[in-house]
């Protein structure tokens, strides 16, 4: 029974693989109107829609109707579950002549060798209406093929988590950009911002809002946010230039294309930042936020006294890296320890910033003896896991072998010395020193008591000529800004100097140099703050507009130097104008 029923099933089978094969390789091909009815003053879509690309299309005469633009040609093709989807249209926008009833005439085209033609429509043209809904314009036709988005990783992320902005130019296949520019560049308040270079754009095929697209990349940013609540990312503006195809052609035959100027926005985006939990947080916790490695190592355990060794304070992974402080070892006090030195390689991607950050401790043990270096913490907050974590390092003990103890005994031992005469400390006093008398009034009357008495009128000319070369270097105020103003780029900039010709050290040092100074000025942490609160401190603090413009864009370079290729001269020239702005930025503060 089972065979017999298996038997029956088989030529259904293969007649339902033969019907979906046949489905496949049909070819249809139709028109579509947006309207069968409308007003003279109204405008008609027309799109002649098949599933097979192919040849020699003709478009019927639109009896009645004027053509606007067209004919554009849209392409779609994809694959699902190995089935292969397309979709060729080419589209019209009409006007109508006159009113009354009209037929949309057949179109032809030929597909694999076969013509196939479409099926007539009618259309009702009535009296003009009141508000007109399909007037396409060469403007109207841009606004609908050119989309700026901004697309967002997160919207609702922790405080201090990476969020990635990505903004995407949207462009319809029925037109052509030949140009445009930024309008009005997003400034991103509250937030600690890195932007990703684009070095090139590449279009792209996707999607918007169901229908064919290509679209490129022109900006990525990745964010961290330094505030909790509501935060809005401004909108990206550009102008853009689109070329649109008309109705009129050529001498031969070809589309003649109207030029016109859109401004596109991406939009305000807000994202609901989440504060950090309070439950759980460890005490020292510094606002790390990502997902970290921690280790303190030393570049030797055993040494003599006198010699240095190195610590470092080592934290890598992915996450703020540059927005936290790093922990700072207790040490015992025996131990000379120098200021440590700050290294950073870290790199930004979309997902945020991943590298390593740490502190480099010089230590110079004094004396012989065994020197622990107690266990060191760090904690930060895991946002996937939305948990704190706390890292300890294992004790370190340093052995110092050879060198003088700290004892009191060797204190006192050392402090006794034994006195050697050298033959002469111990003589008799005389008993006649052969002394000579003098005479009572030796100094008065003698030249050196009259050259006393004249001495200070003397000194009158000195002290007058000297007073008024005083009064003229005080009173020289732009010689003498311009002196101290050197002194101070020499003392933030010197380190940043000495490494002109090697673009990573330069940058780096430079970057301190800016920091150290608004630290020193300003007393505050500039580690903690974007560049737009720098910028908005210094407003506060009535830094005028071009001084505060040229700080930033230092700044900046000190970031982008790391991921693009800065000359020589450009070295010299940001060196430059670090020392005019710390100049400037002194005499206004």
């Amino acid at each position: 029974m089972g065979i017999k029923r298996y038997i029956i099933l088989l030529p259904l089978l293969a007649f339902a693989f033969f019907l979906k094969a046949q489905s496949a390789d049909e070819v249809t091909f139709e028109v579509k109107l947006s309207k069968s009815k409308l007003g003279i003053n109204e405008r008609l879509r027309v799109d002649f829609t098949m599933n097979q690309d192919g040849d020699d299309f003709i478009a019927p005469d639109f009896q009645g109707f004027k053509v606007l633009m067209g004919p554009s040609q849209a392409i779609s093709s994809s694959w699902i579950n190995g089935v292969r989807s397309y979709s060729k249209t080419y589209s019209y926008t009409l006007a109508p002549t006159a009113r009354g009833k009209f037929s949309i005439g057949q179109a032809s085209i030929v597909i694999k060798g076969k013509t196939y033609k479409s099926s007539p429509k009618q259309v009702e043209v009535t009296a003009a209406v009141d508000k007109p809904n399909d007037e396409m314009t060469v403007d109207d036709v841009a606004d609908e093929s050119l989309h700026l988005v901004a697309e967002v990783s997160k919207i609702t992320p922790f405080l201090n988590e990476a969020v990635s902005v990505v903004y995407k130019l949207y462009v319809s296949p029925t037109i052509s950009v030949s140009n445009y520019r930024p309008l009005d560049n997003p400034k991103y308040n509250n937030f600690w911002s890195q932007d990703i270079p684009v070095t090139r754009l590449n279009a792209q095929n996707g999607t918007y809002q169901g229908k064919p697209f290509r679209y490129v990349v022109l900006k990525r940013v990745v964010l961290y946010p330094q505030r909790a609540g509501k935060l809005e990312i401004e909108p990206l503006s550009l102008e853009v230039t689109v070329d649109v195809p008309t109705a009129r052609r050529d001498f031969f035959g070809r589309a003649v294309y109207a030029s016109t100027n859109k401004t596109v926005s991406a939009g305000r985006r807000t994202l609901n930042v989440r504060q950090l939990p309070e439950q759980g947080k460890p005490a020292d916790f510094s606002g790390a936020v990502g997902d970290f490695d921690f280790e303190v190592t030393t570049s030797k355990t055993d040494l003599n006294a006198s010699e240095s060794l190195q610590a470092k304070v080592e934290v890598r992974g992915k996450g703020n890296l540059k927005l936290f402080q790093l922990p700072e070892p207790s040490l015992p006090g025996s131990l000379e320890v120098y200021e440590p030195e700050f290294e950073e390689n870290v790199r930004t991607t979309l997902s945020g910033s991943q590298g390593k950050v740490s502190n480099n401790y010089t230590i110079v043990p004094s004396f012989k003896g065994k020197y622990p270096i107690p266990p060191v913490s760090f904690s930060y907050f895991d946002p996937k896991t939305e948990k704190y974590r706390t890292l300890s390092s294992d004790e370190i003990i340093i052995n110092v072998l050879s060198g003088p103890t700290s004892g009191a005994s060797d204190v006192v031992s050392r402090s006794k010395q034994e006195v050697v005469t050298t033959g002469n400390q111990f003589n008799f006093i005389k008993l006649q020193p052969n002394l000579t008398a003098i005479g009572s009034n030796y100094f008065f009357g003698s030249p050196g008591f009259y050259l006393w008495w004249l001495l200070p009128l003397l000194l009158i000319p000195v002290a007058i000529y000297l007073s008024k070369k005083r009064e003229a270097m005080a009173g020289d105020v732009v010689g003498n800004r311009i002196k101290k103003a050197n002194r101070l780029a020499r003392k933030y900039l010197s380190t940043a100097k000495k490494a002109l010709g090697d673009k990573e050290a330069f940058y780096i040092a430079l970057e301190k140099a800016l920091h150290n100074y608004l630290k020193a000025k300003l007393k505050i942490e500039t580690s903690e703050f974007s560049k737009d609160k720098i910028a908005s401190l210094l407003r506060e603090r009535k830094v005028d507009e071009d001084t505060r413009n040229r700080f930033i864009s230092l700044l900046k370079n000190c970031e982008m130097a790391r991921y693009s290729p800065f000359s020589n001269v450009q070295m010299q020239q940001d060196y430059d104008t670090a020392s005019e702005v710390i100049s400037t930025m002194d005499k206004q503060l």
